[in-house]
């Protein structure tokens, strides 16, 4: 009988880039955060013709204990004033992310919460809209776009990223329609070179652009205040480590926001079968050349295009040294390969670092199973039909505490590390007459 895996990524969401507060607020601060969220989704109903607002964890990282506006279905958050608290259960990862959890969908954030009231809404609409994007018609479900780790993949969206900064900087309108026709000259160009990534960009930003372009439409900013925070979070998004999973947060709410100038709802009239460049080019009327290389070659300096190439260059030679020793370390020397049989995942989307057709490599994620609670902060190898991993082997076996080079695994006592004699590779085995249920 096939075995059917369910899949549950829980996405640090992309904001955690900036600094937030340094303590964690009082029942007061956080009943004024609902209060807050409430009011405003409520005000721009009109984005996507229903209010947004809906059941919110807030959770302390640091002791598991949450906040809710809501009580859940099995009534274990307890009222205090006039919120709810709780603890949130070991088996779940936290995370900036949409969940199920105790007969609700909700949006968990972690806490502190961002002082900046503009940044704060941002994030917390982001997360209801991934509480309702699937009733929209909207998967949450994206591939990796690994080309964005290749050399090439990395110039021309660094190229795109400059011309919309440009555009977003622009005193005229024909300033401003310059810079944005190149940027989506830089982008098609990107997507002739890798043809793939017609596709798999457009997942991500069906996805996580969408939730962001609708964080930043109902966080409201003033003109300059959008302006400054499109330029931060360009600048800011340029020196994570990858692009892989986490550029969409920047190009569509730009676009989006471009584009509501002239149609202020665009975001109904698109669904999960459009391409969002080709939507985007067409209403706001950019016109492509028929020769983008000759093109890309005459103003890809205007964008700082030069300095872009050698930083790509040079890094590039560093990547082939870290994949090969991610290569050696997952793959060719004897490793511990971990199953999923009912997974759920958290992981920060900046760091990662694909390796070929073998998988992406995480060098921090906590994974739950069926198993146990695995905690990873050295690099882990997920398989590229996500059905398990690969991390270093064991060094220290303490009963059901198993550890090795920067991870630690505590098993349940229904499944067994053992070491497989033929490859040398360490396996996880459930214990036999043994039931789960």
């Amino acid at each position: 009988m096939k075995k059917v895996f369910t899949v549950i990524v829980c996405l640090i969401h992309i904001s955690i880039a900036f600094a937030q507060q340094s303590k964690v607020e009082n029942i007061d601060s956080i009943s004024n955060y609902f209060k807050e969220i409430k009011y405003v989704t409520k005000q721009e109903v009109e984005l996507w013709n229903r209010d947004l607002y809906g059941s919110i964890l807030l959770v302390n990282p640091e002791n598991r204990l949450l906040y809710s506006n809501e009580p859940d279905i099995k009534n274990t958050l307890k009222l205090q004033k006039d919120i709810y608290v709780g603890t949130l259960p070991d088996s779940i990862n936290i995370a900036n992310t949409s969940m199920q959890w105790n007969g609700k969908t909700w949006a968990m954030i972690m806490l502190p919460l961002f002082k900046d009231r503009y940044d704060r809404i941002n994030l917390l609409a982001h997360e209801l809209f991934h509480t309702v994007q699937i009733s929209l018609g909207f998967t949450q479900y994206n591939k990796e776009s690994n080309h964005l780790d290749l050399k090439d993949g990395r110039i021309y969206l660094r190229l795109e990223l400059e011309a919309l900064k440009k555009a977003i900087l622009s005193n005229t309108q024909k300033e401003q329609s310059k810079h944005l026709t190149n940027a989506f000259i830089f982008r098609k160009y990107r997507n002739a070179i890798f043809p793939e990534s017609y596709d798999t960009e457009n997942q991500l930003e069906l996805n996580e652009g969408l939730a962001e372009y609708t964080g930043f439409m109902i966080s409201n900013r003033n003109k300059e205040a959008a302006k400054q925070h499109f330029v931060n979070s360009v600048n800011t998004f340029i020196k994570n480590p990858t692009y892989v999973r986490s550029f969409a947060y920047n190009t569509t709410p730009i676009y989006g926001n471009f584009l509501s100038k002239k149609d202020k709802y665009w975001n109904q009239k698109i669904s999960a079968d459009n391409n969002l460049t080709d939507f985007f080019i067409e209403n706001l009327n950019i016109k492509i050349p028929t020769d983008l290389k000759a093109t890309v070659v005459k103003i890809f300096k205007e964008y700082n295009g030069e300095e872009i190439i050698q930083e790509e260059e040079i890094r590039e030679a560093k990547i082939k040294i870290r994949i090969a020793e991610y290569n050696s370390k997952f793959i060719e020397q004897p490793h511990f390969e971990i199953g999923f049989e009912n997974m759920n995942i958290s992981f920060d989307p900046r760091n990662i670092v694909p390796i070929g057709d073998k998988g992406t490599v995480y060098p921090n994620m906590r994974v739950t199973d069926n198993w146990g609670v695995l905690e990873v902060n050295n690099g882990a190898l997920m398989f590229p039909n996500w059905n398990k991993i690969s991390i270093s082997i064991p060094t220290k076996i303490n009963g059901q505490l198993i550890e090795g080079d920067g991870w630690s695994l505590q098993l349940n006592k229904y499944y067994t590390v053992i070491r497989d004699e033929t490859s040398s590779n360490y396996i996880l085995v459930k214990n036999k007459n043994i039931s789960l249920l």
